[in-house]
C-alpha cells in the first residue's frame, strides 16, 4: 500500500487512532499533512512535531505537492468524516489513493508479529499495558494506542529494528468492522458486549465480527477470550485459545486469588491452570476491571512474547495507566477529583465500582456527557442505571461527535430513569455555576466527548477553593 508512496495525507489527523499513524509514517520518512475540524492537545503536539495541520476544509490549503503527486500520494480518512466532506469528495474525484484508516493499520501492523486486542470495554488499557511491560524489558514493539500512555505520554511507540522482527500492539478497533483488516499473532477479545448498533444492527451481528476476528489469528496462534464473551474455545479450531477471568471461574485458565488492596494498588496472586505462576504481583491502578486487563496484559506477553513471570512482575509494578482512564486530578483530603473516558453503560458501573473501592466513606458525585446519539438512544435504560449507582448525578447533553441529531433523542431520555433524587440536567453553561453551589468530596467526570475540556476549568475552581 505504502510502496511508491512519499506523501500522507490524513483527514481526521487528530484522531487517537489517525495521530498514531501520523507519528509512524512521519518516523519512517513520509512527508505527512493533515487536516482536522478543530486544534486539539493531541493535533498541537503533532504540529510541534513538524506535521502540518489545517482547520478548515479547503483544498487550497493542502500542501501543493501532495496535491502535484497523485501517484506518490496516499489519503488516509476515518468513517467519520462526512461523504460530503469537500477534501475526500476532490481528493477521490481526482483519482488520488484514498483509504480507511483501518486498512492502512493493517497493512502496516501485518508486516509485524501483530498482538491485535479488542473488546468492546478495556482495549486500550489492555494494550497499553501490554506495549508497557514490552517496551519496559526491551522487546522491539511498536504500539498504535487509543489513548495517552501515562508512563510515555503519548499514544504511539515506534519498532526499533525492522518490522518484520518487531512486534506490534494494536487496539483493534471493532467500529466499522475495523480489526478484521488485521492478521495477528496472538489477540485478546476482552468483552463483547453491545456497542455500535448503528453499524452492526444486532447484538447477534457484532458477536458473529467478534468471531471473525478470532479467526483472524493465524494457524497455531493463541487468542485470549476473557470468560464473559459469549464466545467458545470450539468457535476457534486451529488456535490456542485460554480464557481468563479476575476469579476463578468453570473452564478459565487465568485468573488472580488472594485479591487485596494496599496503598492504592491492588496485590494478587497469578493463577495459571491451577497454580500460582507469580505471588505479591502489585498493579498500581485501581479497579478490578483493571486487574482483568492486566492479566491479559501479562498472560499474553508471557505466553506469546516468552517475557520471564519475574520481569513481568518488576514491569507491571511500574505501570502509570493511560490518560482519562481514573485518571486522579486532584487527591486531597478535603477533595479527590478522577476524570475517566467510560462511554458505555457496562464501563460506567466498573468505573463507579472503582470509585467506591477506592474511596469508600466518600459522597460520589458524577458528572456524565452522553456521547453519540445512537448509543444513548440505543443503552439509554443501562445508562439510568449505572448512573444511579453514583450519590449524585450531573447529566450534560449529548456530543454527538460523528452523527447528526436523531428525533427525540436527547440526554432526558436517561435522565428520566435515573433513580437518584439528586439529580441535575444542565447545559454546559449551567455546569461550573451549579458545582459552585454544591457540597462536594468526591468528584468524576465521565464520558468520551469533549468533556475533558472542563477538567482545568474545575481543577482550577476547586484548587482555589482548597482550605
Amino acid at each position: 500500500m505504502l510502496d511508491n508512496i512519499r506523501f500522507v495525507y490524513f483527514i481526521g489527523i487528530g484522531g487517537i487512532g489517525m495521530s498514531a499513524l501520523a507519528r509512524w509514517c512521519r518516523i519512517n520518512g513520509y512527508q505527512v499533512a493533515g487536516y482536522d475540524r478543530t486544534a486539539t492537545p493531541l493535533t498541537d503536539a503533532l504540529q510541534s512535531e513538524g506535521i502540518p495541520i489545517h482547520f478548515e476544509d479547503n483544498i487550497h490549503l493542502i500542501p501543493a505537492d501532495f496535491l502535484a503527486s497523485p501517484k506518490k500520494t496516499l489519503v488516509v480518512y476515518t468513517p467519520a468524516i462526512p461523504k460530503e466532506h469537500q477534501e475526500l469528495q476532490y481528493l477521490q474525484a481526482a483519482g488520488f489513493n484514498c483509504q480507511k484508516r483501518a486498512a492502512v493499520l493493517g497493512w502496516i501492523a501485518n508486516q509485524m508479529r501483530c498482538l491485535a486486542i479488542a473488546g468492546t470495554h478495556g482495549k486500550t488499557s489492555t494494550s497499553a499495558t501490554l506495549a508497557h511491560l514490552l517496551h519496559y524489558n526491551q522487546e522491539d514493539c511498536a504500539a498504535f494506542l487509543g489513548g495517552i500512555a501515562q508512563n510515555y505520554q503519548t499514544n504511539f511507540l515506534p519498532n526499533r529494528g525492522t518490522p518484520a522482527c518487531a512486534w506490534a500492539v494494536v487496539e483493534a478497533d471493532e467500529y466499522d468492522r475495523s480489526f478484521l483488516h488485521l492478521l495477528p499473532r496472538a489477540a485478546v477479545i476482552t468483552s463483547t458486549d453491545a456497542d455500535h448498533l448503528d453499524i452492526y444492527g444486532q447484538s447477534e451481528h457484532l458477536l458473529k465480527s467478534y468471531a471473525e476476528f478470532g479467526n483472524k489469528v493465524c494457524q497455531g496462534g493463541w487468542l485470549f477470550l476473557h470468560h464473559s464473551t459469549q464466545l467458545s474455545k470450539n468457535d476457534f479450531e486451529g488456535r490456542n485459545t485460554w480464557r481468563y477471568a479476575v476469579h476463578q471461574e468453570k473452564e478459565v485458565d487465568v485468573w488472580a486469588e488472594n485479591i487485596r488492596l494496599q496503598k492504592n494498588a491492588i496485590l494478587f496472586d497469578w493463577m495459571v491452570q491451577g497454580r500460582a505462576l507469580l505471588k505479591e504481583v502489585i498493579l498500581p491502578v485501581p479497579g478490578l476491571h483493571s486487574l482483568s486487563n492486566a492479566l491479559a496484559a501479562i498472560t499474553i506477553a508471557w505466553k506469546v512474547v516468552q517475557v520471564s513471570p519475574e520481569k513481568l512482575k518488576e514491569a507491571l509494578a511500574t505501570y502509570k495507566g493511560v490518560k482519562r482512564r481514573f485518571e486522579i486530578v486532584l487527591e486531597s483530603d478535603w477533595l479527590v477529583y478522577v476524570d475517566d473516558y467510560a462511554h458505555h453503560p457496562t464501563e460506567i458501573e466498573a468505573f463507579i465500582a472503582a470509585m467506591r473501592l477506592r474511596y469508600p466513606r466518600r459522597h460520589l458525585t458524577v458528572i456524565f456527557q452522553p456521547h453519540l446519539f445512537s448509543r444513548t438512544r440505543d443503552f439509554a435504560e443501562g445508562f439510568a442505571k449505572s448512573l444511579s449507582q453514583a450519590d449524585r448525578l450531573i447529566l450534560l447533553p449529548i456530543y454527538p461527535a460523528r452523527e447528526k441529531p436523531i428525533d427525540g433523542v436527547d440526554s432526558e431520555l436517561i435522565f428520566r430513569h435515573v433513580s437518584l433524587k439528586d439529580k441535575y440536567l444542565v447545559s454546559e453553561v449551567e455546569l461550573l455555576p451549579l458545582l459552585e453551589q454544591l457540597p462536594i468530596d468526591l468528584l468524576a467526570t465521565v464520558g468520551a466527548g469533549d468533556i475533558d475540556r472542563f477538567v482545568p476549568q474545575i481543577a482550577n475552581m476547586f484548587t482555589c477553593k482548597i482550605p
